[in-house]
């Protein structure tokens, strides 16, 4: 009887780490997926520290350029949310091994263009194929990972989620100085077919349920296309046309409008929407999207307000600012394991909390920013920015998507990264718009002690006249020229400091709005590997 209950005991024992176990091929294809996923956030900033030479080479107007970026992310965003319900359709295992394919040959497209609107239509098309990668990713790791497994994944989903469009101008301009700008897109042909051929043959865990397509909501479908197309539009263009005294951004808003009555509509009265918006019921998803939300926006208005004030304010090239700001990009790096560590050691919330006070710190450093900060004043903000953000990821992705059952994973992934990239779009727009105001307060604000009455300015300029006179220039006219590029300098950095404050406020608010939501229970969720 004793040796049976010593039986009994260890079979009991063994049986928890026989089910955490997983097997060698969906290891071997969840590392592929991943490395697709990485290749396809980068892309959304590997050209932007290489547009002028785009431009360049494709005779493109100052105008035109920017849609180089701006046709990926509508493409992207719109794709987003679709996924989940096309690899219910298809199956994982056919979304993302087409999704890595067509990838991949619209990146040699692009390669190949020869005029602007080549360029846009095939970033685009990649946009919109790649975006079908990134929530199939997410959904994969809670659900064929069992819980124990967490500490491992939910960090290296989060770092590849960060640390792609954070390195994205780095890679970007090492390759456009070393090679060409035609690299930026050559450079993802055989890594896209390795991951195809892999997906393609490994990816198991789910079957297609092609009945589905015959209930597909098409007019959800075009509708929603209209509603994140519209959106992501003004957002990205509505600062540089001025917002509402442009006709296409009113037409764009009046878009955004009736696409979301429709969309929305649709997505509550249908008995399969192109979008299951249900997963919001759940209030850790809610709150979780609401933390992904406000991380889009620190994680892309950064990636976007460092190189600003590096080009503008330094005189920086791609390749200094790609050198500089790969300083958060190995923070991210060297903190990914110990955030795996902690998400299992410690309460999600309270991780959360130091996250988010960190993020708060590093841009409350940066309101003390002046014209002669440099790469080592920079360090500190710069490494609090990449280690906080991936304290804060792994959390987040847990909160949200490891209470959910299995079968509302693949659809509220998709919803859960759309809420990253919409903050990104929202982040960008308010600090853009914030920007062009606050320049041109604090420019009327610094001129008015800039005039002749006041003994320090005429002093100063004086000292300056002397100075180009003294090597036969036209000393006074060149003098008040500088000067006034002193204040307009002087004014875009208190801009820039206005921003760093507002994220400071934001990032410190969200630390008290970690104690709304629920511990989530080990065990739950996705949770059942291979289910």
């Amino acid at each position: 009887m004793a040796a049976t209950a010593r039986m009994t005991a260890g079979a009991l024992a063994a049986a928890p780490a026989h089910a955490d176990r997983v097997p060698t091929r969906r290891v071997i294809a969840f590392f592929a997926m991943v490395f697709g996923m990485f290749m396809s956030i980068l892309d959304i900033q590997i050209v932007s520290a290489s547009l002028s030479e785009i431009q360049a080479g494709l005779g493109a107007g100052a105008d035109e350029i920017a849609w180089v970026q701006t046709s990926y992310l509508i493409a992207e965003v719109i794709m987003i949310p679709l996924s989940g319900t096309l690899a219910r359709i298809v199956s994982t295992r056919i979304l993302f091994s087409f999704s890595a394919a067509g990838f991949t040959l619209a990146s040699a497209l692009a390669a190949t263009a020869t005029n602007i609107d080549q360029m846009i239509v095939y970033r685009a098309i990649q946009g919109f194929i790649g975006g079908g990668m990134i929530p199939s990713v997410f959904a994969a790791a809670f659900t064929i990972f069992p819980p124990s497994k967490r500490s491992v994944v939910s960090p290296m989903i989060g770092l590849v989620a960060t640390l792609a469009p954070t390195i994205g101008p780095t890679v970007g301009g090492y390759l456009s100085h070393a090679f060409s700008w035609h690299w930026l897109f050559l450079v993802n042909i055989i890594p896209g077919i390795i991951v195809t051929v892999v997906t393609f043959n490994l990816i198991d865990f789910d079957k297609p349920e092609f009945s589905l397509l015959k209930r597909f909501d098409w007019w959800g479908l075009a509708s929603m296309a209209v509603f994140l197309g519209s959106l992501e539009y003004v957002l990205e263009e509505g600062n540089n046309k001025d917002w509402f005294s442009d006709e296409h951004i009113v037409l764009g808003s009046l878009a955004v409008a009736i696409g979301a009555i429709v969309f929305f509509w649709r997505a509550f009265k249908v008995p399969f929407p192109v979008v299951d918006l249900r997963a919001f019921a759940d209030r850790n998803f809610a709150f979780g999207s609401i933390f992904s939300f406000a991380m889009g926006i620190g994680l892309y208005g950064l990636t976007y307000i460092y190189p600003l004030f590096l080009a503008h304010v330094r005189g920086y090239d791609a390749l200094m600012i790609g050198e500089t700001m790969f300083v958060s990009g190995l923070a991210m790096f060297c903190t990914a394991p110990i955030a795996g560590m902690m998400s299992s050691r410690l309460d999600p919330r309270i991780m959360m909390m130091i996250g988010f006070a960190g993020f708060a710190l590093g841009t409350w450093l940066m309101t003390q920013l002046t014209a002669d900060w440099d790469f080592y004043e920079l360090f500190i903000p710069q490494v609090l920015r990449g280690c906080s953000l991936m304290i804060c990821m792994v959390p987040i992705n847990n909160v949200a998507l490891g209470t959910l059952p299995p079968d509302r994973i693949r659809n509220a992934s998709g919803l859960f990264n759309l809420t990253r990239n919409l903050g990104g779009a929202v982040g960008l727009a308010i600090i853009n718009t914030i920007l062009t105001q606050r320049t041109q307060e604090h420019y009327l604000r610094l001129s008015e002690h800039v005039q002749w009455g006041n003994p320090e300015a005429l002093e100063r300029l004086r000292s300056m006249a002397g100075n180009f006179t003294a090597h036969g220039l036209d000393g006074p006219t060149i003098a008040i020229k500088k000067m006034a590029g002193m204040v307009h300098q002087q004014a875009y950095i208190m801009s820039l400091i206005d921003i760093f404050l507002l994220l400071t406020v934001l990032f410190g608010g969200l630390v008290v709005c970690v104690l709304a939501i629920r511990k989530p229970q080990s065990g739950m969720g996705g949770g059942g590997g291979g289910h």
